[in-house]
């Protein structure tokens, strides 16, 4: 089984950064008052060179241990990897800064040259010392972000299966009055139903404008097997907008909601416009002022700020019902 490597941010390697180079800064204190003669400009350029190397040699060997050998390695062996990795980043980093100044002339480097490697083996030790804080901090914090996330994934699939399923009695009812009436078109409502519910079982939670809507299609065709075909959809759509992915159900829930709520008794005229910013589901049928969200749109409102996708929001006009999903970042 693949496993999940640790996962390293943007902000995280702020952080190692930010610890990297104060544990340089120690380093420049400790050689800097280690000696009266070290007391210049020149034991400050090694020990910021020897910082910036192991920071180099710590990003270099996290990405290619983060990457690539840790995602392949059972858990128990992380530590071991880990601290050779995180040695490696100061041995390395300060043993490539004494070659490379070696000849400089620096004081500095006269002074250490007889136990540079002895040096060298104590500040990978010290840098092994912060990696192992640093892996913690970094584990503790991704293993807190996927508890946040299944906690979340929980909720979201808790309300997908509040959604009320009386529209699906409904449509087997129909279904089974239209066998002995039309038998083609009771073959074909049950193929319908078929891919309806192939949609519904769908595990994502966010699916494409394009995919919504051919399930809104779908559930129109069953439901005008009940109205007779007196459900009108009309849809209309800005370019760019198909891919843009919303919670499943919610153009379908508000078009189930115009028909349990609006249809009278005549035919009913449903409106999807879809703009970059927002999607409004319109309806001709029963006008009513004072809303109060039920389970259905309550449900669909909690989902869209679950998902960070936005907020419902409804607005009558020229004796339309209109419910509109203002997606986010569009204000």
């Amino acid at each position: 089984m693949d496993r999940i490597k640790l996962k390293i941010s943007s902000k995280d390697w702020i952080y190692i950064v930010i610890i990297g180079a104060f544990f340089g800064f120690l380093l420049s204190l400790f050689f800097y008052f280690l000696n009266i003669e070290f007391k210049n400009f020149s034991t400050i350029i090694f020990t910021v060179f020897c910082s910036i190397l192991i920071s180099l040699f710590a990003f270099v060997l996290i990405t290619l241990s983060n990457d690539y050998i840790l995602p392949k390695i059972e858990e128990r062996f992380w530590y071991f990897i880990s601290f050779i990795f995180s040695f490696l980043s100061g041995f390395l980093g300060f043993s490539f800064s004494y070659f490379i100044f070696l000849n400089s002339g620096f004081n500095i480097i006269e002074y250490i040259s007889s136990f540079w490697i002895t040096i060298s083996i104590i500040v990978g030790f010290l840098t092994f010392l912060i990696g192992l804080i640093l892996h913690q901090f970094i584990f503790m914090k991704h293993k807190n972000e996927v508890i946040k996330s299944e906690t979340l994934e929980s909720k979201i699939k808790a309300l997908e299966n509040e959604l009320n399923p009386h529209f699906l009695f409904n449509a087997l009812n129909s279904i089974s009055e239209l066998i002995y009436i039309d038998k083609q078109k009771a073959e074909k409502a049950t193929l319908d139903l078929s891919q309806f519910l192939r949609n519904a079982i769908n595990k994502e939670s966010l699916v494409s404008i394009k995919t919504e809507l051919e399930m809104v299609k779908t559930y129109l065709e069953i439901e005008n097997i009940r109205f007779d075909n007196n459900i009108i959809l009309s849809i209309e759509s800005e370019q760019n907008t198909q891919e843009r992915l919303i919670p499943k159900f919610s153009i379908q829930l508000l078009v189930e909601n115009a028909i349990k709520h609006g249809y009278v008794a005549d035919k009913l005229y449903i409106y999807i416009k879809i703009f970059e910013e927002k999607i409004i589901v319109s309806n001709s049928g029963k006008v009513t002022k004072n809303i109060s969200f039920g389970t259905g749109l309550n449900n669909l409102k909690k989902r869209l700020v679950l998902l960070k996708i936005g907020e419902l929001d409804y607005k009558v006009e020229k004796d339309m019902m209109n419910f509109i999903i203002v997606l986010k970042g569009s204000r």
